[in-house]
């Protein structure tokens, strides 16, 4: 199998970003649509897939390779693309690259979900509350990152901006003036943009309502 095959769904902020790295990498890729919100990722067959149950999950040349960040290191060191951030800065990746898993996406993605997409008797306000909090204060110390930076790891896009961008291109699914509020991180995905191959999630993955 050479052609990459990517298991994910329009919403997923974290299936987008090896979607992400896939388009800026110019691969030949396959998005495989996971009907998430009619339980397709708790079926046995999905199961078998990725114990965790989770997307995104990659498979390559019979390797099933799970987890948002272990799929773009895989990416990048396969390829050798253009985002890799070399050795001398590989660990300061890795280290954006937790911080997000951890605290950006890790709160994010649940902020979006509680308050947009679950059903209405699982958006509790306490908790929606909790995670903004939480969101906001990641997003702060991302922007103050930013502020004379051009890109998070290196002078030049790496896997660690892929790995903070998952879900900061739904930006009207949350109650953000991003321009004013967070002004470094609004022109860092403008720069993120302008990447030859970029892609919003919801014109590289299936699955979106519309």
């Amino acid at each position: 199998m050479n052609r990459y095959r990517l298991h994910c769904f329009a919403q997923s902020g974290n299936a987008y970003k090896p979607a992400l790295a896939l388009a800026l990498a110019g691969l030949d890729w396959e998005a495989v649509f996971v009907d998430f919100f009619n339980g397709a990722t708790r079926t046995p067959e999905f199961r078998a897939l990725n114990a965790m149950g989770e997307v995104p999950v990659l498979e390559h040349r019979g390797q099933t390779i799970t987890q948002s960040g272990a799929i773009l290191d895989y990416i990048a060191a396969r390829e050798n693309a253009f985002f890799d951030p070399g050795p001398e800065n590989a660990r300061e990746a890795l280290r954006w690259m937790l911080f997000d898993c951890q605290k950006l996406s890790g709160y994010l993605g649940p902020w979006r979900f509680f308050s947009r997409l679950a059903p209405e008797d699982k958006r509790v306000p306490e908790v929606i509350a909790f995670l903004e909090m939480r969101a906001r204060a990641a997003l702060a110390v991302l922007d103050a990152h930013l502020e004379h930076r051009d890109w998070i790891a290196a002078p030049w896009l790496t896997t660690a901006d892929l790995a903070c961008s998952g879900y900061l291109f739904y930006p009207d699914e949350y109650p953000i003036d991003w321009a004013s509020e967070y002004p470094h991180i609004a022109r860092w995905c403008t720069r993120m943009r302008a990447v030859e191959g970029f892609a919003l999630p919801y014109d590289l993955m299936p699955g979106h309502p519309q």
